[in-house]
């Protein structure tokens, strides 16, 4: 029988997803990287400029610190299921899959409302690359949520669907301030939701690759953080 030998991984390789998720989580993570990297170069440039009509912010390709797949040598790596995992225990992974995947619409519907019903660069330009980032999150977990068994989204809850239309019924200096808090609620959430996958998740992928990601959700709130700054909002910490 002969020896199988292991094809080194290119540049230009995609990673190979988790066996049990689908997910690769050292590739959600560069995209995750590369975003907040972006994100922190257009805030700070709106803030110096006021008002600036400079160029998108998707040209500045600025690295922050802390390069994608930085620091993690089994980023990409497979792994095997947990056998024996009790339904239950199966079920807190599939509501983590579930809700990521409704936060991500969720933040994508507010964030397309931005493009339009803002007049601030900085909104519009974080509110882009939100759309971009929470889009990708989602095309990362459909394999996870397959494997899962996790049905389509259910949609955002009457309260969500409410906020989301209040939304769109503002413009100018009343929504940036209203979609900045919003977001914050959003991404609060979503970080608590990963925190928990990465200390309790059942499936070594989810659990790699929350703990990967849950440090760069965190620098995209700091970006937030920034931005309401800049536009003189208050985030309350919610529960």
């Amino acid at each position: 029988m002969a020896t199988r030998s292991r094809k080194p991984i290119s540049r230009q390789d995609p990673l190979k997803p988790d066996s049990t998720t689908g997910w690769p989580a050292g590739q959600l993570r560069g995209v995750l990287l590369a975003a907040a990297a972006l994100l922190w170069a257009g805030v700070a440039v709106a803030q110096q400029n006021p008002g600036m009509q400079g160029p998108p912010m998707q040209q500045q390709q600025q690295p922050m610190p802390g390069t994608p797949g930085a620091g993690s040598s089994t980023a990409g790596t497979p792994t095997t299921g947990m056998p024996g995992t009790s339904q239950e225990e199966q079920f807190s992974d599939m509501e983590f899959v579930q809700d990521a995947i409704e936060n991500d619409n969720i933040q994508v519907q507010m964030s397309q409302l931005a493009q339009t019903k803002s007049q601030s660069q900085d909104v519009q330009q974080f509110g882009q690359k939100m759309v971009e980032v929470h889009n990708q999150l989602n095309d990362q977990l459909k394999p996870a949520a397959q494997k899962l068994g996790v049905s389509d989204s259910k949609g955002p809850s009457k309260k969500e669907k409410q906020q989301i239309a209040q939304l769109a019924s503002l413009s100018g200096p009343d929504f940036d301030s209203a979609y900045i808090m919003a977001m914050s609620k959003q991404q609060q959430k979503s970080l608590r939701a990963f925190k928990d996958e990465e200390n309790n998740a059942q499936s070594p992928g989810l659990q790699q690759a929350a703990k990967a990601d849950e440090p760069v959700l965190s620098q995209h709130y700091q970006v937030l953080e920034k931005l309401a700054q800049a536009h003189n909002v208050t985030i309350a910490e919610t529960k």
